[in-house]
């Protein structure tokens, strides 16, 4: 009875706390698109600029992805891998489930004082257009962190058996306390630390099924903490930097404008059309998946709001017709990797500024490698569906196919206005994204007739869930980045690199190896700003062509980005999915072997890069 009791309290606790957090949560995605729509108005129709806009807006999205992460933490819908964890008995999968909590509220109890002092150092700094103190903004960080400690310790003790939450306790208690004490050890070991770090305890926390953000932060904590004299306020100032990337702006909105196009019709009426058009054809939609990736790609400078924009207007249709969720986020994961070059890339962007190299040469330069690799997929979707029974599907004639053309065109339009906004020049990534969300907004009342308001509330919640697991992972991945540069890593390795034999072959196999290795811990543009000024001139010297080894290092970093168990964007495609990481394991190594032939014949013949400068 006395359980009971508790467990009901806890249980009417964690409601109250939940409503609490997914409120603010909500109306922050509704701020910040209102305060970016003002904006866009002001600078297009009024002529007017809103000088505070984007600076409020960036505030109101620290604060929406730290309370989207806990929102996130709450539902359990942060990303993390369970393939090991179950296949285990249901005791000791019980109590790797506590030691992925316990293992959580450990890295949020490390961090929560050095989240605090970094928001204290600034209370004296004033934003320039609001001109109120910054602690407004960077205060979002204790406080996320320790409503999400709130969330954990709930978690924990509502467990239906404490046996297993007593042992994972003491487990990780254990754990932090041996390797506290062999801090002096750590201090001999130089670069084996990256190995014990890095690769010992991310790994293992990841294969333990401990929440990806969660892996990345406790071994970038530990190595910062035990090997180094850096402040620990560092780590959270490098999560903040990597989660208020101005273009991520553009994440939770896209992540809405997805959940908008599927409410309002336009996703049914897109997919009619496809449907009829590529229905009768073994795999049709798996093929309209990449081209469509290939067409809106780079137009929100983030490869999560690429697929979030994507992934509910065909998974839908899609499973209908049996695909498996499995199949379908691998896939979609696969075509985030493919697509990497294809401009506007901000990782193209990126290198040209830290390189020197025309950027309008490495647009030109990215468009047929990403072709190439989607050849690739297509090869591979033709080898898993030609034996589809498709007996059952008539082929649509040509008149309906028109008529469901001239319905789909509004929504169908969608994704080439904002492409041609973007590439033009006549909007940032982020305004395109309100405007698509008023599109849609009018689409759907005036054409489709199609809008429920009562939706809109969840969607709201769904999208602040989802854009705070994806920016957490951001964030720390980030912190993780900086972990590296600091030990020295990076530099060592250019040295290495450049000391290699066998001259440009071997540089360029190397450089593939190092960049899937890199790309599956490093988001792209921090790894191109760490070793774009070392590694571009050693391919100079080679007499590598600089347009040519961009597009290598870009879709080799893609690889890794987007294989698991590692790769940071293989999680955001499941998340984006709402599919386990689990189910995607299998099918997606056709996928990847298929993009990495695909990479070798990029830089095996340079003319795919290089032959339309």
């Amino acid at each position: 009875m006395a359980d009971e009791l508790r467990g009901g309290a806890l249980a009417r606790l964690e409601r109250a706390l939940g409503w609490a957090v997914e409120v603010p949560a909500a109306a922050l995605v509704l701020a910040d698109i209102a305060v970016l729509f003002a904006g866009v108005v002001a600078r297009y129709v009024l002529h007017d600029p809103l000088l505070w806009s984007d600076e409020l807006a960036s505030i109101l999205f620290l604060w929406l992805a730290m309370l989207g992460a806990v929102v996130a933490l709450r539902r359990g819908e942060h990303m993390r891998m369970t393939a090991l964890v179950s296949k285990l008995d249901s005791s000791r999968r019980a109590l790797l489930e506590a030691v992925a909590i316990a293992a959580c509220l450990a890295f949020l109890a490390m961090v929560a004082w050095p989240a605090w002092e970094y928001a204290s150092e600034e209370l004296a700094i004033t934003t320039p257009a609001l001109e109120i103190s910054n602690l407004w903004r960077a205060a979002a960080l204790p406080v996320g962190i320790a409503l999400m400690a709130a969330f954990a310790l709930l978690r924990l003790l509502r467990s239906a058996s404490f046996k297993p939450v007593l042992q994972a306790t003491a487990l990780i208690v254990v754990v932090v306390a041996a390797f506290w004490f062999a801090a002096p050890l750590f201090a001999h070991l130089g670069k084996a630390n990256l190995l014990i770090f890095f690769v010992g305890v991310a790994g293992g926390c990841v294969l333990a099924g401990v929440p990806i953000g969660f892996c990345f932060g406790l071994a970038t904590f530990g190595y910062l903490a035990l090997t180094t004299t850096m402040p620990l306020p560092v780590i959270v100032g490098r999560m903040d930097e990597g989660m208020s990337h101005l273009i991520l702006l553009a994440v939770p909105l896209f992540v809405f404008l997805g959940l908008l196009i599927e409410m309002t019709g336009m996703a049914r009426a897109m997919i009619a059309f496809l449907a009829a058009l590529l229905g009768h054809v073994k795999g049709g939609l798996s093929y309209v998946l990449i081209g469509a990736m290939y067409l809106v790609s780079g137009i929100s400078g983030s490869k999560a709001a690429d697929m979030a924009a994507i992934a509910p207007a065909l998974f839908p249709e899609m499973k209908a017709r049996g695909a498996k969720a499995g199949d379908l986020v691998a896939l979609l994961a696969a075509t985030g990797a493919q697509t990497e070059t294809v401009p506007p890339s901000l990782v193209l962007i990126t290198i040209g500024s830290v390189t020197g190299i025309s950027i309008a040469a490495l647009f030109t330069g990215g468009l047929l490698p990403a072709l190439v690799l989607g050849v690739m997929l297509c090869l591979v979707v033709w080898s898993r569906y030609r034996h589809e029974d498709l007996s059952q599907v008539r082929r649509t004639p040509r008149a309906e196919v028109l008529k469901l053309f001239v319905i789909a065109l509004p929504a169908l339009a969608l994704p080439f206005v904002i492409r041609a906004a973007v590439v033009q020049g006549v909007a940032t990534a982020t305004e395109v994204s309100t405007i698509g969300i008023a599109y849609s907004i009018i689409a759907g009342l005036l054409l489709y007739r199609q809008f429920d308001w009562r939706r809109v509330g969840p969607m709201l919640v769904d999208t602040a869930s989802l854009s705070g697991a994806i920016l957490f992972i951001i964030g720390t991945a980030t912190a993780m980045a900086w972990g590296l540069t600091q030990s020295g890593f990076s530099r060592w390795l250019a040295q290495l690199m450049a000391s290699l034999p066998g001259g440009a072959p071997m540089f360029l196999a190397v450089s593939i190896a190092a960049f899937v290795v890199l790309g599956s811990v490093l988001e792209g543009i921090p790894a191109i700003v760490l070793f774009g000024p070392l590694l571009f001139p050693i391919a100079r010297q080679l007499g590598v062509h600089e347009v040519h080894y961009a597009m290598v290092v870009v879709l080799s970093m893609g690889l890794g980005l987007f294989a698991p168990p590692l790769g940071v964007g293989y999680y955001a495609a499941c998340a984006i999915g709402r599919v386990n990481p689990d189910e995607g394991m299998r099918p997606i190594l056709g996928y990847m072997l298929a993009l990495l032939i695909g990479t070798v014949v990029v830089a095996a013949v340079p003319w795919i890069s290089i032959g339309f400068l």
